[in-house]
């Protein structure tokens, strides 16, 4: 006992020292033999494994940034669509408008036209009326003046009528 106690307890034994560095390369050597493959084998395809999922994320940011410039692109295509659908509408409306206001001209000196000559021939009609009535009316006023002369001859009848009327409307003309 005397001589364990001699030894340091920080510094081993030799037959101990021998043994447990034996022990420790066999151990080594084994773990390096067998352990040591597997393990790098092991880490290795973790590596790529975390490779392959970062270049997969990688792709599929990209992909999604291509996705968002391809939407971006086809939403400004789709805006750029409706302002020159917008526009052209408008333009079509402004077209209508004026097609629709020229067509109600045209449509409004037709009435027009057409109520002047109607006008006109109900003038006319009305003036050959109030003529032949005047005249009858005339006829009549002077054969109670003149007497059965008039009546007797009917062209020297027409004859008097017409040139009365004629005046009258010469009388009309001056003096409107």
């Amino acid at each position: 006992m005397y001589l364990a106690e001699e030894h340091s307890v920080i510094i081993p034994a030799i037959p101990d020292l021998l043994w447990g560095t034996v022990s420790f390369l066999i151990v080594a050597i084994a773990v390096y033999k067998f352990a040591w493959p597997t393990l790098t084998k092991m880490l290795d395809e973790r590596r790529e494994k975390i490779e392959e999922g970062l270049l997969a994320a990688e792709r599929a940011r990209e992909e999604v940034a291509q996705e968002r410039a391809t939407i971006q692109s086809e939403k400004d295509a789709a805006v750029r669509e409706a302002a020159d659908i917008r526009a052209q509408a408008q333009s079509n409306a402004s077209d209508i408008i004026e097609r629709a206001r020229r067509e109600a001209g045209e449509e409004a000196r037709r009435i027009s036209a057409a109520a002047q000559v109607q006008i006109k021939a109900d003038t006319d009609a009305a003036a050959r009326i109030l003529r032949a009535d005047l005249g009858t009316m005339a006829s009549q006023l002077a054969g109670r003046i003149v007497g059965e002369q008039i009546r007797l001859d009917p062209s020297v009848n027409q004859g008097v009528v017409d040139s009365f009327l004629d005046n009258l409307e010469e009388q009309a003309r001056t003096g409107a």
